[in-house]
């Protein structure tokens, strides 16, 4: 499959190129950037591959595929542009600004006969790959609540004013993570903390409790200007629990210089005295970790492209996060709970 990426910022450099470059069934031939520094930067991570001004000239270029990875007030018009012109499509989170504009963007991909997928890697995360292989075993039983918190001391990296945030930036991750675990949401009750910024007044911590269908509730929390960084895991069930520390393995890997495709059998692994916890009547035990790997995103992608085989994660599928995020917003602004 010939990638495209647009976007050569925080998330185009370090949360995507670092995976297509590992993915088997994957070419990265081109890369839109346009500042001097995203330039500089791409010739020097990446000096074999093309460098286009735009998503246009890229796709006059010729790809099979884009991944959309530029600031979110603008992946709108861009994955419209790629759908026009026939061709596949990963957007990075949140994929559209509210759930009605994910829609259209859906049935636009819908329309075009083209594949539409949300980078939603954190289903790839370390912790969850670990808790999804517990879950499935089933030993716990069924599982009555579901808590999250992932806190980053990084007030640098919060996405300003009125289409940044937490809740749309790390807040679609750990929302998306639930779903996947536990089922659609059908009630929605949220707290939401602000900054005032240059910029304007932004979400910079949020606290959500989901009632899933499932039966299950889920009870998730994140921030970036607390000063905090943690990252915790815990299910309560009817056969024990589950506990969780793990860091956030194959980011901090690709901060200290390593890539995946330098070792993909090793890749991340959370470190043994991290390891979750088990409890159960038998007694308590450590977890092994899972392997957690985005690249599977990527290669379950051309999978799909190549051979029709599932999507890593539909747009249509991924709606129901953009849903929920929406749903915080009117609980948070009304004081109540929102049904969905």
């Amino acid at each position: 499959m010939k990638l495209g990426l647009v976007g050569y910022g925080s998330g185009g450099r370090y949360f995507h190129s670092p995976y297509i470059a590992a993915a088997e069934g994957v070419e990265l031939v081109g890369i839109v950037a346009r500042s001097p520094q995203r330039v500089a930067e791409v010739q020097s991570d990446f000096p074999e591959v093309p460098v286009y001004a735009s998503l246009t000239e890229l796709l006059e270029a010729g790809v099979d595929a884009v991944t959309i990875t530029t600031p979110p007030q603008t992946r709108r018009e861009l994955v419209l542009e790629a759908i026009e012109a026939g061709v596949h499509v990963i957007a990075d989170k949140p994929f559209a600004p509210d759930a009605a504009g994910a829609r259209e963007l859906v049935a636009a991909a819908e329309a075009k006969g083209v594949l539409l997928s949300v980078f939603q890697n954190r289903r790839w995360d370390t912790d969850i790959r670990t808790l999804k292989q517990v879950l499935d075993s089933e030993e716990l039983g069924k599982v009555w609540r579901f808590e999250s918190a992932f806190n980053l001391d990084e007030p640098e990296s919060l996405e300003s004013g009125p289409t940044g945030g937490l809740l749309r930036d790390l807040g679609s991750h750990v929302v998306d993570q639930a779903l996947w675990l536990f089922g659609p949401a059908t009630a929605v009750t949220a707290f939401l903390d602000w900054v005032e910024l240059p910029e304007g007044r932004t979400d910079a911590s949020f606290f959500i409790n989901l009632q899933h269908a499932s039966g299950t509730h889920s009870h998730i929390s994140a921030s970036k200007v607390n000063r905090l960084v943690s990252k915790e895991l815990r299910v309560l069930a009817e056969h024990g629990s589950f506990i969780s520390s793990q860091t956030d393995a194959q980011t901090q890997a690709i901060f200290r210089g390593e890539r995946p495709a330098a070792g993909r059998e090793n890749w991340g692994y959370e470190v043994e005295k991290r390891w979750a916890t088990l409890n159960t009547a038998t007694g308590s035990r450590p977890v092994p970790s899972a392997q957690g790997d985005y690249t599977q995103f990527y290669e379950q992608f051309a999978a799909a492209v190549d051979r029709g085989e599932p999507q890593p994660v539909p747009a249509s599928e991924a709606v129901g996060t953009i849903e929920v995020l929406d749903a915080v917003w009117l609980s948070a602004a009304e004081s109540r709970t929102v049904t969905l």
